[in-house]
């Protein structure tokens, strides 16, 4: 706990002055990507992701979720924190992440199956895949680290696993939805439900699709299409603005979406449209937090960044009378409810960068300082592991340790600064 503790106090120094810098230099920030990096020292301690080591990953590279009674690792988990070890410059926790995610998720091959979304504890008392079907989001984000990672890193196997990702989700788990376009679901089984009849005459059942608005981030998908320029990768990117602005009537979107739509019997399918989700509701929470994550790191100049942190403007309204985030919205009346967890305020970090509400970014640094970087506060009351990276995600991009462009690529503090490092 000692060597918490001092990292704690390291890390509320870093983030304060951090941040003070951040504000100093907005006015020198490029336009088209939301600001240049600054160059960094190899050595920069980034203490919160050393406590995200040390809280939930095993030496092997199994990141684990300590909250649940399975003890689990999600494909999410991994593919989070082989992005955390690339804006760290920690090839080394990269390769073990990635390394365990193909032995014990995708049976040893990426290039043969998607990794499986859930492992860990089964109900006999041994270890292993708890749910065989893939989560999408992870896929998106294990291909996009990847990519990454081989270009910074000079690495080809990991170029070469990405394509092979990408090849397998855009076979699998991508669908064509009338009015809509190239979709990403949530998986590549259980996200369609009726179709076509099954016996000639009988009427056509109406089709319906669940999707995740909070799985598919636009820079992710931007990388994405420029590596693989004949696939859907910028179809997705459109879509998904589309499905977030008809989903957020009142500025708040949901964590699941419905989309429905009766097939037509001529050459012109029938337009589809967005439903509330059967079976979740219109309420959105700890999945709908990450979209306005997402929405705030698009850089400015991507044409999908300003209607999109319009569509999502109820969570301004949401958070202004308490200065704490809601936990949940309800997307067709704005009704909130709850505070959310400080991880909630981390999210937000560049969601209110990006609208210009420096009183309200202001109240969420103020209490993710208080709330991460507080030595005094008991081991029960600290942060959880969603918690955790979501802070990742939002410190690390308000303390300028990443962007991404408007290509896709993520530009890094250390890039310039640092020798290539290599694993091998």
């Amino acid at each position: 706990m000692r060597h918490l503790l001092a990292r704690a106090a390291l890390a509320a120094t870093a983030l304060g002055l951090s941040w003070q810098a951040q504000a100093a230099g907005a006015s020198a920030a490029t336009p088209a990507d939301a600001g240049s990096v600054p160059a960094a020292s190899c050595t920069t301690p980034w203490p919160m992701y050393q406590t995200f080591l040390d809280r939930f990953l095993q030496a092997d590279g199994r990141v684990i979720d300590p909250s649940v009674p399975q003890q689990h690792t999600t494909s999410e988990g991994q593919s989070y924190g082989m992005m955390f070890a690339l804006v760290a410059n920690d090839p080394v926790t990269f390769d073990r992440l990635w390394r365990w995610s193909v032995a014990n998720l995708a049976g040893g091959d990426i290039a043969s199956r998607l990794p499986a979304w859930q492992w860990g504890l089964k109900p006999d008392g041994s270890w292993g895949v708890l749910d065989p079907n893939a989560a999408s989001d992870a896929d998106l984000w294990y291909a996009y680290a990847l990519l990454e990672a081989g270009r910074v890193w000079k690495r080809d196997d990991y170029l070469r696993d990405a394509r092979s990702l990408m090849t397998r989700v855009a076979r699998e788990e991508v669908a064509d939805l009338p009015g809509l376009g190239k979709m990403l679901l949530p998986g590549p089984m259980g996200f369609q439900r009726g179709g076509p009849a099954a016996n000639a005459g009988t009427p056509a059942a109406a089709i319906l699709w669940r999707l995740n608005p909070s799985y598919m981030p636009v820079p992710v998908l931007r990388r994405l299409a420029a590596e693989d320029r004949q696939g859907p990768w910028a179809a997705i990117a459109s879509a998904t603005a589309k499905l977030v602005i008809q989903s957020s009537p009142k500025g708040y979107v949901p964590d699941w979406v419905g989309y429905t739509a009766t097939p037509s019997a001529g050459a012109d399918a029938t337009a589809g449209a967005v439903v509330v989700d059967p079976d979740k509701g219109d309420v959105g929470s700890y999945d709908a937090i990450r979209t306005y994550l997402w929405a705030g790191m698009t850089p400015p100049a991507d044409p999908l960044a300003g209607p999109m942190l319009r569509a999502l403007s109820g969570m301004t309204a949401g958070t202004t009378p308490s200065g704490t985030p809601p936990e949940s919205a309800r997307a067709l009346t704005g009704a909130v409810q709850g505070n959310g967890p400080v991880g909630f305020s981390a999210a937000l970090l560049p969601y209110f960068t990006a609208n210009g509400q420096t009183r309200l970014l202001a109240a969420q640094r103020d209490r993710v300082q208080a709330q991460f970087f507080n030595p005094a506060l008991p081991p029960q009351a600290m942060p959880r592991y969603y918690d955790y990276v979501l802070g990742l995600f939002g410190t690390g991009w308000a303390e300028q340790r990443y962007r991404f462009l408007t290509t896709g690529n993520i530009q890094l503090r250390w890039e310039n600064a640092c020798p290539r490092a290599t694993t091998r």
